[in-house]
């Protein structure tokens, strides 16, 4: 079995400052963000978006993914902590963000940048879609620098099984946060993009989005350790599958209607 390197969580020290492997997982993300709505931007002329635009659209984008990423988790998974420990909510350098959380808040970020620009949020939307997957890859492997969110127990002989001592236990676990790395991350990215490089309905950039998400997401559930949430549930259907339904629903509902209308 492998086990868990436990990396040191402050991946550069300049005197006082200390810079964060997780926090640096996010810089990346929200730069590859960028990067790819410049491609965007020279591919899809047609969408309108300007680079004041897409500047605008990335500061208005970090508040949301932060404050949205941070009060999901708050909310949706481990209210009672918080509770006990208010002081850590801001204490986001440890880790614990909820995806749908943040997606809550990119949505509300998009809203009041669509009504700033007077363009339809359908079609922001559909711009911004295949520039999250790969910011979701960079999230997952900073869950696995900081040994958090590790995977369901695995049979010893899977050849990359590993120990978390975070855990608690010597137990051989999936590394889950690979597999969300990989099948939310990559593999969405990929996927999206490729969809999106023709031109669609309004909407079905969007739609195929929350359909890819959430379906990868369940997924990886049945790997990852359960998170009880606010509704204290079983390990039959956890927090996580039960957030990605109603996100698979209205997809599907965004992709008919769109190719409905076309």
């Amino acid at each position: 079995m492998l086990t868990h390197p436990q990396f040191d969580p402050v991946a550069l020290s300049l005197g006082p400052l200390k810079l964060h492997w997780y926090g640096l997982m996010y810089l990346l993300a929200f730069l590859q963000f960028w990067w790819l709505g410049k491609r965007r931007l020279a591919a899809r002329p047609e969408l309108g978006m300007t680079d004041k635009g897409l500047d605008d659209l990335m500061f208005y984008g970090v508040l949301g993914v932060v404050l949205g990423g941070r009060l999901g988790q708050v909310l949706f998974y481990e209210p009672a902590y918080y509770l006990q420990h208010p002081a850590d909510i801001i204490a986001v350098w440890k880790g614990g963000m909820s995806f749908h959380g943040g997606l809550i808040g990119v949505l509300a970020a998009v809203t009041l940048w669509a009504r700033k620009y007077e363009v339809s949020w359908l079609a922001a939307t559909d711009y911004v879609a295949p520039l999250v997957p790969l910011g979701l890859a960079f999230g997952r492997i900073g869950n696995f620098i900081n040994g958090e969110l590790w995977g369901r127990t695995a049979d010893p002989a899977l050849p990359w099984a590993m120990v978390f001592p975070q855990a608690g236990d010597l137990l051989a676990r999936h590394p889950s946060q690979i597999y969300q790395a990989l099948g939310e991350g990559l593999l969405l990215f990929i996927l999206l993009w490729l969809f999106a490089r023709a031109q669609r309905p309004i909407g079905a950039v969007s739609g195929a989005f929350l359909v890819g998400y959430g379906v990868l997401r369940s997924a990886a559930e049945y790997f990852r350790e359960p998170d009880a949430g606010i509704f204290g549930l079983s390990y039959t259907v956890s927090m996580g599958q039960w957030l990605s339904l109603p996100m698979i629903a209205i997809g599907l509902y965004l992709l008919m209607r769109a190719y409905r209308k076309a």
